[in-house]
């Protein structure tokens, strides 16, 4: 039988670490995708697929956590489609016990022309750019995915087709129309995080500061190492035959819809696991981020930073403690991303500064 053990388990066993939060918010997140692949059997179709984001579709999942949901539109528009988004709010809802976000980016329809066709420019808003990268970075269906399918090889066909240099003479193999993308989406959240607390009158700030810190990061990382992918992977003898094949598109599509396949934490884990010695700033990373989910998972630690007001953060040992690992993540990835044993140091100097 084929090997299931994923990436993290693999460096975490390496360095002797235990990040057991990691393992139960997966297992919770297991157990919630085949509850809700159960309640909402026979309303997706060839043409609709019922995509999960957020924590969810991360592994990420803990009690506290709500469910991102959208209904996947990759084909003609009937009106039925209202009903069954209504039926799988139900569904949704009975199993999340906690109801999604205000702003209105999930919990909805989604028509998949958008996401492919309007990449930049005024019409390509931000909650159209979110949804988009998201279905890319941290996103999976439950039951059918044949829409789903569909709607990601598209989007990274625009990404990659309409990238010159990825396809000619460029030093390093890496996607630099769709690593763009990804870095503005890291800005647009960074930029947003004030927004909303103007918007929301500072409620929910500290939680929202650290999640912005950790999660959300982790979301601008596991996109940038998977855009670097590329050039770990392929040698530039390889990488120029696969250039010069008539069906480079579909080998190169291929390739990057299996990276996005992973989580973005597996995504993380893979590349670290290439070099044992990273493997302190590996346990930085994935040490803070596990206590970090320690933090969601306890109701009352939860519940304490989700009220906790930004005047009384300098004084709160919790909001400290959990700034503290903010700080010990942030130093782990500076490590990896400017390392020079394994030349990550030149792409991110070459795409994530210039």
């Amino acid at each position: 039988m084929p090997d299931t053990t994923s990436s993290t388990e693999l460096l975490e066993k390496r360095i002797g670490a235990n990040w057991s939060h990691l393992t139960a918010a997966r297992v919770l997140a297991t157990r919630k995708k085949e509850e809700l692949r159960d309640g909402l059997r026979g309303l997706d179709s060839a043409d609709t697929s019922i995509v999960v984001s957020g924590s969810l579709a991360r592994d990420e999942f803990t009690n506290g956590s709500d469910i991102d949901w959208t209904l996947l539109i990759d084909g003609e528009a009937d009106p039925r489609h209202y009903d069954v988004a209504g039926k799988i709010r139900g569904v949704v809802d009975q199993i999340a016990g906690k109801p999604t976000g205000s702003e209105g980016t999930f919990s909805a329809m989604v028509f998949s022309h958008d996401l492919i066709h309007e990449i930049g420019g005024e019409d390509d808003t931000n909650r159209n750019t979110t949804r988009r990268l998201l279905l890319l970075l941290e996103s999976t269906a439950v039951g059918r995915e044949d829409a789903y399918q569909r709607v990601v090889r598209n989007i990274l066909n625009r990404y990659l087709l309409e990238d010159r240099g990825f396809w000619k003479g460029s030093q390093y193999r890496v996607p630099r129309f769709l690593q763009n993308d990804f870095a503005r989406y890291w800005r647009t959240m960074a930029v947003d995080f004030a927004y909303k607390l103007r918007r929301r009158s500072g409620k929910g700030w500290a939680i929202r500061n650290i999640k912005l810190r950790m999660s959300r990061k982790l979301i601008y990382v596991s996109g940038l190492l998977a855009c670097y992918r590329c050039h770990m992977d392929y040698s530039p003898e390889e990488w120029q035959a696969i250039a010069q094949s008539p069906d480079r598109q579909k080998q190169v599509v291929d390739y990057f819809s299996e990276v996005f396949h992973a989580t973005p934490i597996e995504i993380v884990s893979d590349v670290l696991l290439r070099y044992p010695h990273l493997d302190v700033a590996a346990d930085k990373i994935l040490g803070s981020y596990n206590a970090f989910l320690g933090i969601l998972a306890d109701d009352g630690q939860r519940n304490h930073l989700e009220s906790l007001s930004e005047g009384h953060a300098e004084q709160d040992s919790l909001f400290q403690c959990a700034r503290g690992l903010t700080h010990e993540y942030r130093d782990g990835l500076l490590a990896v991303f400017f390392d020079t044993r394994s030349g990550i140091d030149n792409l991110t100097k070459n795409y994530g500064v210039f």
